[in-house]
């Protein structure tokens, strides 16, 4: 059963990021860590910046998410986000800047989600 086919998509606010079949996704949730294979029960769970990984095609395709939503149902897999980029996407230097622009962690509030994003940039590409 774990080898079994689910359709999973990942999707960003404007556009759809990846969509195809996997035997495995593992996302960060506010709950921690949430591994599905096929025939999970249902679930929705809201995410938090991160790494997913996703398990398709003995490769295992990685990336990265600023928060949302995943749902599970009947071996279909939807993880929603404002921003998600695969990791062979991801401009490293550019996500390193980011991560200065937005200062350190003890800075202004604000700045708490620029960080968290740049921070699963880096994370996802440097995993692939």
């Amino acid at each position: 059963m774990a080898d079994a086919p689910m359709q999973v998509e990942l999707v960003a606010a404007d556009r759809l990021v990846w969509s195809g079949e996997a035997t495995m996704v593992i996302a960060r949730t506010t709950e921690g860590d949430v591994g599905v294979l096929a025939h999970h029960t249902p679930l929705l769970s809201v995410l938090v910046p991160g790494v997913v990984r996703i398990q398709a095609d003995s490769e295992t395709r990685h990336a990265a998410d600023d928060g949302g939503f995943i749902s599970v149902a009947g071996n279909r897999i939807s993880l929603l986000a404002e921003h998600a980029e695969l990791a062979d996407d991801i401009d490293v230097s550019r996500a390193r800047s980011d991560l200065e622009q937005a200062g350190p962690e003890d800075s202004d509030d604000s700045d708490d989600a620029a960080r968290a994003w740049a921070e699963a940039r880096i994370q996802a590409a440097e995993a692939s």
